[in-house]
């Protein structure tokens, strides 16, 4: 081992430096100091480089630019991951679907919807629990009557920028449709048009994990899933019992309701 790389040990995990300096900013993950201050909003950091890459927030500077499209970025680790916009690079793979993807909190996002039960998100107002902050997000529009989609045209207002997108192009003729090729039907979303070439391509990238069938989008496999599991999330409102579909639940309620009389004693409230 080189002298002067073991000449500096950290006490608390035995790592190795070459420097003073070098050890002295590594302790600062023990001790939680974080010395560097920002100016403006006063967040703190361990490293002098952090604070200013932190401080081009504020500043509004964006000294790492794409030779490709000349977007800019405040960190080069950001212009990085643009790049693969351009290269079709996707160094992160699903273990579990093999599929690939450019950015790994994209992967992390995808293994929890897809291949996960995990539901850490949970509504404020009636306890129902999400995989995703944006699930939740648009699920209490369903409570408060959010609608922050609005038409710069009239008054119509959306709770999904989907349905706003799909207003315009139908009602004020503005954006683009997405056209496939192989049938002719239009799209509002690009998204929407690659699932729909999928079925077509019969492409089933979404693996289940429990047995082999495979699918065309992460909705379709999630469906799948519940075969396998005992989860059931939809409950009859008049005798309580349970089903791991929704669309169970309705021709249920009536069998059930009429069977127990229990519109009559509603009425009779």
């Amino acid at each position: 081992m080189n002298v002067h790389s073991s000449k500096y040990k950290c006490t608390e995990c035995g790592k190795c430096f070459q420097s003073k300096q070098a050890l002295a900013v590594h302790r600062r993950s023990h001790s939680g100091e974080k010395p560097f201050e920002c100016t403006v909003c006063s967040k703190r950091f361990a490293r002098s480089s952090h604070l200013v890459t932190h401080s081009r927030i504020h500043s509004g500077e964006k000294p790492y630019k794409c030779q490709m499209c000349d977007k800019t970025f405040s960190r080069s680790d950001h212009l990085i991951t643009h790049m693969r916009v351009h290269t079709g690079d996707k160094p992160y793979k699903c273990s579990l679907c093999n599929k690939s993807f450019s950015r790994s909190d994209t992967l992390q996002k995808h293994k929890r919807c897809v291949h996960s039960n995990r539901r850490p998100y949970d509504c404020r107002w009636c306890g129902k629990l999400f995989k995703s902050s944006r699930d939740l997000k648009h699920h209490v529009y369903t409570h408060t009557g959010a609608k922050p989609y609005s038409c710069r045209h009239c008054s119509e207002r959306f709770t999904q920028y989907g349905q706003l997108k799909t207003h315009l192009l139908k009602s004020h003729n503005e954006g683009t449709w997405f056209t496939c090729h192989i049938c002719g039907k239009k799209f509002t979303l690009s998204g929407d048009l690659k699932v729909h070439i999928r079925r077509h391509e019969g492409v089933k990238p979404y693996v289940c994990c429990e047995c082999p069938k495979s699918f065309c989008t992460a909705g379709d496999l999630k469906h799948h899933r519940s075969v396998h599991s005992d989860f059931k999330p939809f409950c009859c409102g008049s005798c309580g019992k349970y089903f791991k579909r929704k669309q169970y639940v309705p021709v249920h309620f009536k069998r059930c309701a009429d069977r127990t009389g229990f519109f009559d004693l509603m009425s009779g409230q």
